[in-house]
């Protein structure tokens, strides 16, 4: 019997994104060897809470809504789209069970934010607004889902995410020490100022230095992040342009917690990486279901 992986509906008024954008999320979960399980956003609490009884994990979908700012104690940003409630109050449940029962989590896009919210985090709530002039031109955080690769995300080498995307820590340190990189992942060596540069096939024979991160091409549609981190979290990827957090990772050894900026459902036909975020989450629900 497959995980059941719990859903939200991502939006509670825009009925028709909702039923447009939950199966592309459903689909990468099937693929990957999971059942979805829609979690609606207009029963009770009780009946949410049967629902999820005998799901396995949760995957936090992206959405229309932006999180209350009320909620992490800021004034409300003029960009700042309206809040759905509903959704909240569905990702609430979803996240107190996870945390109690120790199920897998998955946070996409909106799901990241809800997340870290969750966790006594807070947001940006406008990317643009943040970052100094000369950082707010080189990435669109905005592009759009007809965007196929909006900028690149740098991964922390020691985080759970970069193990997932390379198979394992050890094809992580191959690849640190020269093998031959694949066309969808380069590495990064840091230099000066925070600042850094992808090293592609030409360098692959080189060594790299012990801080050397992967870089990955990733799709942005965004325009808010994290900002103070959740209790219990850790930054795994940033964007190397401007610094804004693009995935996150709980720091307990003992339950799976990651969430992206980016939206890995959209390029799960096309891409290797995308397809190991989702077959990670299905792995560690397999693994508590035993």
């Amino acid at each position: 019997m497959p995980p059941r992986i719990a859903i939200p509906t991502p939006h509670s008024f825009d009925r028709e994104y909702a039923e447009r954008a939950i199966p592309q999320y459903e689909r990468a979960l099937e693929q990957a060897g999971g059942e979805s399980v829609r979690i609606p956003l207009d029963q009770t609490p009780a009946a949410v809470r049967k629902l999820i009884e005998r799901c396995d994990a949760v995957l936090l979908p992206g959405s229309k809504a932006d999180v209350d700012p009320a909620r992490f104690n800021t004034p409300r940003s003029p960009h700042t789209a309206a809040a759905d409630p509903h959704r909240d109050a569905v990702d609430n449940l979803l996240l107190q069970d996870a945390y109690q029962q120790r199920k897998p989590i998955l946070g996409i896009c909106y799901g990241l934010q809800s997340l870290n919210v969750y966790r006594a985090g807070s947001l940006i709530q406008h990317i643009p607004d943040f970052l100094p002039q000369d950082l707010r031109t080189p990435v669109n955080h905005e592009a759009g889902r007809k965007v196929a690769v909006a900028h690149t995300v740098e991964i922390e080498r020691s985080s759970k995410l970069a193990q997932i995307l390379c198979g394992d820590s050890r094809s992580f340190g191959k690849l640190r020490t020269g093998s031959r990189l694949s066309s969808r992942v380069k590495l990064n060596v840091r230099e000066g100022h925070g600042f850094s540069r992808a090293v592609g096939e030409s360098d692959a024979n080189r060594a790299l230095a012990p801080e050397g991160n992967l870089v990955f091409p990733v799709n942005s549609s965004h325009h808010q992040s994290a900002a103070v981190l959740g209790d219990g979290l850790r930054i795994s990827a940033r964007c190397p342009d401007d610094g804004i957090i693009e995935a996150l990772e709980g720091t307990a050894p003992d339950h799976f917690v990651i969430a992206v900026q980016w939206h890995p459902e959209r390029s799960v036909d096309q891409d290797e990486p995308s397809r190991a975020i989702f077959r990670s989450l299905i792995t560690a629900a397999q693994e508590r279901h035993k």
